[in-house]
């Protein structure tokens, strides 16, 4: 149900995205456009690898919670806020619509709850090995590491599911432009 859900609201995004108000048009501005797909690129960096099991992503197996503080754990103890936040700034920085705004504000706003539910649910389970993990992590990228509590292992992003998500970067690249013609055939 997941998918086929996921895949309706991403096509209603898609045809809808320069509705409402024009607020700021940027497209033109050097550098923006390259800012957007940096910006776009390192959000799956965050959103993707939060969770290796990818059949958990795609809503395949139910998602269960994991507590552990390797690779981007450590960078950050809720990757998938982090990246839905550079998304939307991405986004809305790129179509500057009052639609994409008020869609923005919401993923957001739904990405805040989930790091304070998800903070619940791991305390819940996992108790004081959750609080321990807690202390030794941040929710703010790299703050953990800058204050002293945690360390940076490179080796760490040396997997398969990183190399999947460069890929899957790449086909985005490549392929967004398809995307958007495939997507307004859809009426509606």
């Amino acid at each position: 149900m997941s998918i086929p859900l996921a895949t309706g609201l991403i096509i209603y995004f898609f045809n809808h995205r320069y509705d409402g108000l024009q607020l700021w048009q940027v497209q033109g501005v050097t550098g923006v456009k390259p800012l957007v797909w940096i910006l776009s690129a390192l959000s799956f960096f965050f959103l993707f690898p939060a969770t290796f099991n990818l059949l958990e992503i795609a809503a395949i197996q139910k998602p269960e919670i994991h507590l552990y503080e390797t690779g981007i754990i450590r960078i950050c103890r809720h990757p998938q806020m982090v990246g839905q936040v550079i998304w939307c700034i991405a986004h809305t920085l790129w179509l500057g619509t009052t639609f994409t705004l008020v869609t923005s504000l919401g993923l957001i706003a739904h990405h805040c709850f989930a790091v304070w539910h998800g903070d619940r649910r791991w305390q819940h389970k996992y108790g004081e090995a959750f609080l321990a993990v807690k202390q030794r992590t941040s929710i703010i990228p790299f703050q953990a590491i800058w204050e002293g509590r945690q360390i940076l292992v490179w080796q760490e992003f040396i997997k398969p599911a990183y190399v999947g998500v460069m890929g899957f970067i790449a086909l985005l690249w490549w392929g967004h432009p398809w995307l958007m013609v495939m997507t307004s055939r859809v009426n509606w």
